[in-house]
Order: structure tokens, then C-alpha cells, then sequence
């Protein structure tokens, strides 16, 4: 009997479009135009925010601060949950290992450069496809306010004049305030008494009881103090003056080509898709343009700095081939 004989043209025609599909070996796949409608509507549902240290801290506000302001202009929230360990390698390691569909994102900060060359890290800056930078503090030498020197010439000459007298304070040994004072004492060749606290405020506490010379800090760190005039800040390491700081000189300005400190922005896995970034980025661009975000890290004394994909890649790269020579310098990895 005939196929037309049973089933009017109509459904025959069905049928035969179902059997088509059956034989495409997947018929539930969408058309290109329904996929590129699916990757245009994200995100459909709530998105992880990793952050790779404990609540309370700089990094943890600067993520709730980001999700509270992207829930404005997202039409999923981001609910934001903290992964610690690792000095930040563990939640660095499971944001890079995570499923790359922007459903699960990573506040990474510059130890994302620094922990795979001292060999803390399983994961490499490669493994992450930066989307957007939001902060970024240089390090910054300060001094007592009683201290001898009141320019960044002064204490450059005087610590080239007397190799390791100068006994300055980091946050720890290779961390970020460490390789800051390592990279500005092999720009001016002579050496420093790298002394290591366990964090930037018992250096900070240290100098103020005259145990120190100076610190690497960032701005933020010495803010009050700075204030209050118990200490008085010769220099940044950024590129430009500082709006908070506009009397204190940048390194470049006196001839020192030095620009380092530390950042904290969003990245994902690195084969996240290109329609997903763009809609972070976008998103993170409007974050930092609104004032309940930017107050927090005002409060903070944080800087807000943003970067687009493009340019946080570059500075990613550009951390993490200045880290890793200076990692290797120091003999740190383990």
C-alpha cells in the first residue's frame, strides 16, 4: 500500500521531517538562527561569582560591591561565593577549570600572575580569558613623617649610598608588596632589607613603631596614617598622579620606569564564548560608572580602574612576564 494512501499529503510531509531529522542523528539541535538567538539571550540564570579569599576583606567587597551594581543591568543576578585557600590558588583553580559558559566567573586579582611562577598554582594566566578590569592600587613608598627623607631622590640616593640598610616592609615573601620593593631596588641597583610581615598592616604597624624604614604598600593601606601625618608617602609606582594623593609624585616623573601594584577584575574560562565576554564587559563597564559601587571603593580607599577585555589581557601579559623574571631573580619558586 502506499505511503500517500494512508496519511493525507500533509502528514506524510511530517513524517518525512521527522525522519530526516532522525536521520541528521540529532534532532533536537537548533537552526543557526535559534542558536544565535539561545547565545544572545545570555545569561537565563543566576551567575557564580568565585571570590578566592575570605569575606570581609578588599577582594570580598569589591566582588559584592560588583554584584550588587550588575544586578542593575543584568537580567540574572550574580550571587557571589567566596572559595579561600592557597593564598587565592583555590578558587583561582576551580574559576579556570570551570565550565566555559559564563555561568560561573572568577574576581581574580594580580596573585593570578604571581602564584603560577613561584609555583603555587596549578593554573596558568592563559587558562583565563580576562573580561573586565575594576580596581587597581599601585605600590607606593612611604616613610615615618620624622624620617630624613621628604622626596623619592632623597631615599633613592640614600639607599644606593648604603646597600641593605634600608629595612623595608612587605606583606609577605613573594607577595605582591615584596616584588613591588625588589622590582624598584633593580631599577635603581642597590638593595634593600626586605623585611616580611604577615600582611601590609603589621608592616604599616611596624614602620609606625620605627621597627622599619619603609613600606611597598599600596596608597590604601596607609591612608589614615598618611592623614593623620604619622607617615608621609615619597611615591607611587602607576602611571599617573593619584586624585587622592595629587602632591605625591609617580616614580616615572623622577626618571624610575616602574609601574606596578595590584588589580582585581572579573575573567572567565578561556574558551568562553565571545558573545558571553561581551556582555560582562559591557556590564562591568556600566559597574564602575555607578556611584553605589564606586562609594564602596572610595570608603576603601580603592581605586576604581576599569579595562576593557582588550586591555586587562595586556596587563595580564605584561604582570605575568614582569612576575615571573622577578620570581626567577629572587630563586622563590618552590
Amino acid at each position: 500500500m502506499k505511503l500517500k494512501s494512508i496519511f493525507s499529503g500533509l502528514a506524510a510531509t511530517a513524517l518525512i521531517a521527522s525522519l530526516v531529522g532522525c536521520g541528521s542523528g540529532n534532532s533536537s539541535a537548533p537552526s543557526g538562527d535559534q542558536a544565535a538567538g539561545e547565545a544572545e539571550a545570555y545569561p537565563k540564570k543566576q551567575i557564580e561569582l568565585i571570590v578566592p579569599y575570605a569575606a570581609g576583606g578588599g577582594t570580598d567587597a569589591v566582588a559584592r560591591a560588583f554584584a550588587d551594581s550588575a544586578n542593575k543591568v543584568l537580567p540574572q543576578s550574580i550571587g557571589v561565593v567566596n572559595k579561600t585557600g592557597g593564598g587565592g590558588a583555590v578558587g583561582m583553580s576551580e574559576g579556570a577549570k570551570a565550565k566555559p559558559d559564563g555561568y560561573k566567573l572568577t574576581l581574580v586579582t594580580v596573585e593570578m600572575t604571581t602564584l603560577p611562577p613561584l609555583g603555587l598554582a596549578t593554573f596558568k594566566p592563559d587558562d583565563f580569558k580576562p573580561v573586565a578590569r575594576l580596581n587597581a592600587d599601585p605600590a607606593a613608598i612611604t616613610v615615618s613623617a620624622d624620617a630624613p627623607w621628604n622626596t623619592i631622590e632623597e631615599f633613592v640616593a640614600y639607599a644606593k649610598e648604603n646597600p641593605g640598610k634600608v629595612r623595608i616592609g612587605n606583606s609577605g615573601t613573594g607577595a605582591i608588596w615584596h616584588l613591588a620593593a625588589t622590582a624598584l631596588e633593580q631599577k635603581i641597583d642597590t638593595k634593600f632589607n626586605h623585611i616580611p610581615f604577615d600582611g601590609a598592616n603589621p608592616a604599616v604597624t611596624a614602620l609606625l613603631g620605627g621597627h622599619i624604614e619603609a613600606v611597598s604598600v599600596s596608597p590604601a593601606e596607609v591612608a589614615a596614617q598618611v592623614e593623620a601625618g604619622k607617615l608621609k608617602m615619597l611615591a607611587v609606582m602607576a602611571d599617573e598622579r593619584l586624585p587622592k594623593f595629587k602632591d605625591v609624585p609617580t616614580m616615572k616623573e623622577k626618571g624610575i620606569d616602574l609601574s606596578i601594584g595590584t588589580w582585581r577584575g572579573i575573567a572567565v574560562p578561556k574558551d568562553t564564548p565571545d558573545n558571553v565576554v561581551t556582555v560582562l564587559k559591557d556590564a562591568a563597564k556600566k559597574v564602575t560608572e555607578d556611584k553605589a559601587f564606586t562609594d564602596v571603593l572610595e570608603k576603601m580607599n580603592l581605586g576604581v580602574s576599569y579595562a576593557d577585555d582588550a586591555a586587562f589581557s595586556e596587563a595580564v601579559k605584561k604582570d605575568s612576564e614582569l612576575f615571573t623574571k622577578l620570581v626567577s631573580d629572587l630563586g622563590l619558586k618552590k
